[in-house]
């Protein structure tokens, strides 16, 4: 009798500690993360740097793959396929093919400054509280924002009157697939065309365009240089990526290690609002230092940019998001 009493508690020992292996395999993930930059850029060694955080905080039971260079597709398919849950995790511009709303991120002129950005940007404020609402009705969760820079017009040709708003240059630039790019880059005398970022180098480099609006120094350093041959920091929007994960993805995952993909993501946050403004700087010099020539313009000519661009571009833009819901979150800004 004391033999198979022994017998029965070993078997269920066994059984117990079976469930428990077969419950940590189960939590084990490794989750597939994309991002729009080439190997080696600023974005991918961030990214290996939270991926390695992630494995060490969690014991091994998550590990994050990265895709560079849009390997899984552009932002617009990327999102996309997070939403059905095909891909776990991205960083990258907010595509709005799925929600109109979602202009609110890329609204031209909204801040003047890094100080004023991040209070807008950042957690807590306005476009990031309503970006996390967005994302969320796509079943998507954003984790954090990712600051990147201040825009401006990249060209592979000399300048056509760079600080003033009312000349119209003749010069044909790439803009996103985006409304308020478009129109920003009409409002400053550009010719806007729509080509995807994946196809930007291309289009500049076979003299579809010359030119690029949509990014600022880095993209243009990390993507471009090639065809980078007069860079105007003309601040035409505010560049901030989101970290974004499938939403059953990170319910799936065990309950620590939610928590501490959570957590790291708000640290890698943090770390990015620290370096972003410095990282402008150095990649502009980083342009300059490979032949572009960089036109500074005055505090008024940019004053005179955003006036324009916010009289001309705002009202249009505004009915295409729906004018009560992207008035309000303005006046929340402006308050």
């Amino acid at each position: 009798m004391m033999k198979s009493h022994l017998l029965c508690k070993s078997v269920s020992a066994a059984v117990i500690a079976g469930a428990l292996s077969l419950a940590t395999i189960a939590e084990a993930a490794t989750l597939k993360i994309s991002h729009i930059r080439p190997q080696g850029a600023i974005i991918d060694k961030e990214l290996k740097e939270f991926a390695g955080n992630i494995k060490s905080a969690t014991d091994g039971n998550v590990k994050i793959r990265i895709f560079a260079a849009s390997a899984l597709g552009d932002y617009t398919t990327v999102q996309e396929r997070i939403s059905l849950g095909a891909i776990d995790m991205a960083i990258q511009p907010a595509a709005t093919a799925a929600s109109r709303k979602m202009q609110i991120s890329s609204f031209p002129y909204v801040a003047e400054n890094w100080k004023q950005a991040q209070k807008v940007y950042g957690p807590g404020g306005a476009i990031y509280s309503a970006m996390k609402d967005l994302y969320a009705e796509q079943d998507i969760t954003m984790l954090a924002a990712y600051p990147v820079y201040f825009g401006g017009v990249g060209l592979n040709r000399d300048a056509v009157s760079p600080g003033d708003i009312d000349v119209q240059k003749g010069i044909k630039v790439r803009v996103p697939g985006i409304k308020s790019f478009q129109l920003s880059g009409d409002a400053l005398g550009y010719i806007s065309t729509p080509i995807p970022w994946s196809e930007a180098f291309t289009a500049i480099q076979t003299g579809v365009v010359d030119g690029v609006i949509g990014g600022g120094a880095e993209g243009y350093y990390a993507s471009l240089r090639d065809v980078t041959k007069t860079y105007i920091p003309i601040n035409t929007h505010f560049e901030v990526w989101y970290m974004i994960i499938n939403s059953e993805s990170l319910a799936e995952l065990g309950d620590n290690d939610r928590a501490a993909l959570i957590a790291e993501a708000i640290s890698f946050e943090k770390r990015r609002w620290v370096n972003a403004e410095a990282d402008q700087a150095v990649y502009e010099q980083k342009l300059a230092d490979y032949g572009a020539t960089i036109i500074s313009l005055s505090d008024d000519q940019l004053a005179d940019a955003a006036k324009k661009v916010r009289t001309e571009v705002w009202p249009v833009i505004l009915d295409d998001i729906g004018k009560e819901w992207g008035q309000n979150i303005l006046n929340s800004i402006a308050n």
